[in-house]
């Protein structure tokens, strides 16, 4: 299915929010929107909608559609969530997993291991993630966690920002893959339940940052 002009719209700011090159709180302007994508006004107030629908953006009495805050409530709020849906997810398509899809998973998982910058480490991340869970084959489970995703890559983005990056491999991706592997599914759905709410306890330690995100989810390369 092609992509409409809102989807466009939606995607291009929403992965500028995700990055931080457009900073909480920012007001989005439907007029501003129209004219840089040369649009009008109703796919940008789609496009508005569908980053609101994600979490990305928030609307405002009298201050109208504006980034949404990036604080440790929201933070909680999204790790708890997503926490609760992709070991659900996980549940549902582990058992339906072949050897295709272990292959598209170890792939993603390989991406993230030779990856030279953040931008590259997080679409190998969100790529493991999605194919991990893409066989329990429930559209609307999945376009949440693309979502929730979508949000947990913006901490990931924020917390890198000022503390640098250098490559490195998550020895959780590693751990989860080998579990797939043995067919132990429970122990698969617990160590991702464990690498999601690593980012919670750093976040509740109040040290939402590079060193943090490492300790919980990344390790020297794991071959």
């Amino acid at each position: 299915m092609s992509e409409t002009v809102a989807q466009r719209i939606a995607n291009v700011i929403g992965e500028r929010i995700v990055r931080g090159e457009i900073q909480a709180g920012t007001p989005l302007r439907q007029d501003t929107i129209a004219r840089e994508f040369d649009a009008s006004h109703v796919p940008a107030r789609e496009a508005l909608q569908h980053l609101r629908s994600q979490g990305l953006a928030i609307s405002l009495p009298r201050r109208g559609m504006r980034v949404a805050p990036l604080d440790q409530t929201s933070i909680l709020e999204t790790i708890e969530i997503r926490a609760a849906l992709e070991t659900l997810a996980l549940r549902l398509a582990a058992p339906k997993i072949n050897s295709a899809t272990m292959e598209k998973i170890e792939l993603a998982m390989v991406a993230g291991d030779e990856a030279e910058s953040i931008v590259e480490w997080e679409r190998a991340n969100r790529s493991f993630h999605r194919e991990l869970v893409g066989a329990c084959r429930m559209p609307k489970l999945l376009s949440m966690l693309d979502d929730l995703q979508l949000a947990n890559s913006r901490i990931l983005f924020s917390a890198t920002r000022s503390a640098g990056w250098r490559p490195g491999s998550s020895a959780a991706h590693h751990q989860i893959f080998e579990a797939l592997k043995r067919k132990e599914i429970s122990v698969a759905t617990s160590l991702l339940d464990a690498h999601i709410r690593g980012l919670e306890r750093a976040s509740l330690d109040g040290r939402v940052s590079l060193k943090s995100i490492r300790s919980t989810t990344r390790t020297k390369a794991v071959r």
